[in-house]
Order: structure tokens, then C-alpha cells, then sequence
């Protein structure tokens, strides 16, 4: 009788719970993958946020230049519209998109892993 090796890939990605949501082809998951990470982004820019509201805590306050703090301002912009509202659009349509139209799943399911 010839054993045969289990398939090394197989392996990896049903080892732990973190990497079968990273490999996963659920449209569920893959939409609050991108709702998860938007929230992380949020949290970053409410930092640079606050970084901002340091600076006007008082007047004449000195915490950064004028041009680090438009450097702040464009940045947090930048992360709130493009890593925050984005991704949250994207992951809620993800989500509810299949559901609406009573598909089980969207089209190409790789691809939208990948698209992740």
C-alpha cells in the first residue's frame, strides 16, 4: 500500500482560523474583511485627528510647523475618504449584494478573494 503526502498547501491554509479567513471565497467574509479593515484605518486616522486638534488646543501653540501640519491635514483626508469610506462601501456591497439578489454567491469568488 502506497501512502500518499497530504498536499503541503492544503495543509497551511486549513491550519489556523486566521489564514482561512484571508483564503476564503465567502462573500460574507470578504465583506467584513473590508469592513474590519476600514475600521483599523478609521482608528489611524482619528489619531492624526487628534494630532491636528493638539495643534489648536490653544493659539500660537507650537506642536508642528505649517507645513507638517498640511502634510496631517492631507493625510488624514487621504486615509478618511480613501481607507476608510471606501473600503466600507466596498465591503457592505460585498455583503449584501448576493443577498439581495438572492445569489449564493458573487461571480468569480476568487478573484474577489484577491481583489481583498
Amino acid at each position: 500500500m502506497v501512502e500518499v503526502a497530504p498536499d503541503p498547501a492544503a495543509a497551511i491554509v486549513s491550519r489556523g482560523r486566521f489564514s482561512s479567513w484571508l483564503t476564503t471565497v465567502d462573500h460574507k467574509r470578504i465583506g467584513i474583511l473590508y469592513i474590519l479593515t476600514s475600521l483599523f484605518f478609521f482608528v489611524a486616522g482619528g489619531i492624526i485627528a487628534l494630532l491636528m486638534r493638539s495643534q489648536l488646543a490653544r493659539p500660537n501653540e507650537r506642536v508642528f510647523t505649517r507645513e507638517h501640519y498640511d502634510q496631517l491635514f492631507t493625510m488624514h483626508g487621504t486615509t478618511m475618504i480613501f481607507l476608510v469610506v471606501v473600503p466600507v462601501f466596498a465591503g457592505l456591497a460585498n455583503y449584501l449584494e448576493p443577498l439581495m439578489i438572492g445569489a449564493r454567491d458573487m461571480a468569480f469568488p476568487a478573484l474577489n478573494t484577491a481583489s481583498y
